[in-house]
């Protein structure tokens, strides 16, 4: 089958489109033929050999796969050969075929095309688990969600939209996605280039109250201002670290808050939990995907032959929303 292969570590160079063997579905799992995948920061962290896969999966990159399943593995059921689904994978996205496990499964829509439905597995899951799931996220709450148009971020604003109505939105972005952010549905969005310390517009923007939850990957250059952001009892649930990895807390300022702060990964959970995860989306957020409230928002569909294209597009950081990969013609 065709594949996106790597060449070592390293950057973009390293990526090459070629042939491997075609994977077998075990106990419990399915082979999918993959219509479309989408392309995610933690693929580029993967290629410089900075995040490798759960032990047992391919080292092929890609986190989630929209298509067919072609073929049950033993024990598999209420699944059959020709189900459209989308699922997150440990790796191999980047093929032709992928395997998933069964409970990771999720139906795809009638009106939700393959690339859309490529967009949903590893942004509106991460975005659904960290905001609902573990941030708690109520409507009529404020929260914050930095990373202006990333697709995390987009998905989260979508998701609070969708889920929780009144709950107000703080979005810190760049300077050329402010608009776009603000059009998706932010109540105040921040420039965080010329307001690094957005502390100050958020207890304005909520009369000093604060906020009730806090979705951020910047990490350590962000610890500060978000627990001075938080309100009474509020959440900081942290999923990435891409400004650094240590800062100083003031621990008087959150025993007295009250606050929490929680760190959150979604690939190396159990496959149980992931499952679990996914029930769960199925229930309450996919609903949203099948009458268009939600609508995946994608920046650029490129052929899996141009992968290195698509991986420039996200190391610049000028997309809004999802670049997906088209696999099957």
């Amino acid at each position: 089958m065709k594949a996106v292969l790597m060449e070592g570590f390293g950057g973009v160079e390293v990526l090459k489109v070629g042939e491997v063997d075609k994977p077998a579905p075990k106990e419990n799992e399915v082979l999918i033929k993959v219509h479309a995948t989408s392309i995610n920061r933690p693929d580029l962290v993967q290629r410089e050999g900075k995040y490798p896969p759960p032990p047992g999966d391919s080292d092929i990159l890609g986190l989630e796969v929209a298509g067919v399943i072609e073929e049950l593995g033993a024990g598999v059921t209420g699944w059959k050969v020709g189900d459209r689904v989308v699922s997150l994978v440990g790796g191999g996205g980047y093929a032709e075929y992928a395997v998933a496990y069964a409970n990771h499964l999720m139906p795809i829509p009638e009106t939700v095309s393959f690339e859309e439905a490529a967009c949903i597995c590893e942004s509106y899951i991460t975005a659904f688990l960290n905001v609902f799931m573990i941030g708690g996220l109520e409507d009529g709450q404020t929260a914050i969600l930095h990373g202006g148009g990333g697709g995390v971020n987009t998905a989260a604003i979508q998701l609070c939209k969708a889920l929780t109505p009144n709950a107000k939105l703080i979005v810190t972005a760049s300077p050329e996605k402010l608009e776009r952010v603000k059009e998706l549905g932010a109540d105040l969005v921040i420039n965080f280039r010329e307001t690094p310390d957005f502390s100050e517009a958020v207890k304005e923007f909520t009369n000093k109250k604060g906020v009730d939850v806090i979705l951020d990957h910047v990490g350590a250059k962000y610890l500060a201002p978000n627990m001075n952001s938080l309100g009474y009892k509020g959440r900081l649930v942290i999923i990435g670290v891409i400004s650094g990895i240590k800062a100083e807390l003031n621990l008087a300022l959150m025993m007295v808050k009250r606050q929490q702060i929680i760190g959150s990964v979604l690939r190396s959970r159990p496959v149980s939990e992931k499952g679990e995860i996914a029930a769960e989306f199925v229930r309450r957020a996919m609903p949203k995907f099948a009458d268009r409230t939600i609508v995946p928002i994608i920046e650029k569909v490129f052929p899996i032959d141009q992968v290195v294209e698509a991986h420039k597009m996200m190391e610049e950081d000028k997309h809004f929303g999802k670049i997906v990969l088209k696999v099957a013609q």
